[in-house]
């Protein structure tokens, strides 16, 4: 977008304690129902939902300047599609996932001026850590996720249709619906800003997932990068739609178009397995269904920011309301289905 910056002030670690205590909530609530058939490694389920979001959270503070931007992010990864579906594995591969956005803080946060070169081997921390922690796990026996799970084209019907991957126990992929507006807004003030390494790192890391294993390392979990990247970015993109001017008004139209777009596809996709009425294919109907439903969401909630940026009003206040009211929603019972579904 031509007015964003996507950088945020140097406040990078306000309010950490607050969003420690929604991430915490939010856990418990999920999870709640379950842990009286919880062991007491079981209950890593719950912290490492706590850590991802809130080190994704601390992490996005880098670039994103608001608070209800950050906590949304951060909620994306913590307790996006991706981290959720883990649960069917050993809970150590999340503690693992978890562990990368705050991996990633010596990058982000540490050398500045003439050390920024720096950044670069240390953005590698993650990627090395993931290598050791799976050479330690085969070392004792321990495999966390299958080394031969990796990232198939089929997969990626997860990214428009996350509750139905869930379904269907597939590999979920991505967010949830609404953030990809945000996702997309997030990713042209990216490449705006020229952060061409935060960008290669996303593409690196998606690549090696759908490569085959070596050293012993599932592919799969260096999707836990790409993750945490569209996470940061889709919170950076609610910045910008929130904080859009009259100049930015083409890439909400866009935005908007591509949000009916993916209405309307849901929708047919959902027409289509009703053929089956009663059966297996009815029950992935009314998921896709559902899918229609937050992506019209999701346009209406675009197309009231773009005529309100197409009249020259600011009215930040409303348009973040409106936005992060409509990807809570989204988050909120998508998260709810997926944890219902493996647990």
């Amino acid at each position: 977008m031509k007015h964003s910056k996507f950088v945020a002030p140097a406040t990078c670690w306000r309010k950490p304690g607050a969003a420690a205590c929604i991430y915490v909530g939010f856990a418990v609530y999920l999870y709640q129902p379950y842990f009286k058939n919880f062991d007491a490694i079981r209950y890593l389920l719950v912290t490492n939902v706590c850590l991802g979001s809130l080190g994704c959270y601390l992490l996005s503070r880098r670039w994103v300047a608001g608070f209800a931007e950050s906590l949304l992010a951060g909620a994306l990864y913590g307790f996006g599609p991706f981290s959720l579906g883990l649960i069917k594995f050993h809970p150590t591969a999340g503690l693992l996932v978890a562990a990368i956005p705050w991996l990633f803080f010596p990058a982000a946060f540490g050398p500045k001026a003439k050390w920024r070169w720096l950044a670069v081997p240390l953005s590698s921390l993650p990627f090395l850590a993931i290598l050791l922690f799976f050479q330690l796990s085969a070392r004792y026996y321990l495999y966390p996720m299958p080394i031969q799970l990796k990232l198939h084209r089929a997969d990626l019907v997860g990214l428009l249709a996350p509750l139905v991957a869930a379904k269907r126990g597939t590999t979920l992929v991505g967010l949830y619906h609404i953030p990809i507006a945000a996702l997309i807004i997030g990713s042209s003030m990216l490449l705006a800003a020229r952060r061409y390494g935060v960008m290669l790192i996303l593409v690196i890391a998606t690549i090696l997932a759908f490569c085959d294993s070596f050293l012993h390392v599932s592919p799969m979990i260096w999707l836990a990068v790409s993750v945490l990247c569209c996470s940061i970015l889709a919170g950076a993109g609610m910045q910008g739609l929130i904080r859009a001017g009259f100049a930015d008004r083409k890439w909400l139209l866009a935005d908007t178009a591509l949000m009916g777009i993916f209405a309307v596809g849901t929708l047919l996709l959902a027409t289509g397995y009703f053929h089956t009425f009663l059966g297996p294919g009815s029950e992935y109907a009314k998921l896709f269904g559902e899918a229609a439903k937050m992506y019209t969401l999701g346009a209406i909630a675009v197309t009231i920011l773009f005529f309100i940026t197409r009249a020259k009003l600011r009215a930040c206040r409303l348009r973040q309301v409106l936005l992060c009211t409509a990807m809570t929603v989204d988050i909120f019972f998508g998260a709810r289905f997926i944890v219902d579904h493996i647990l």
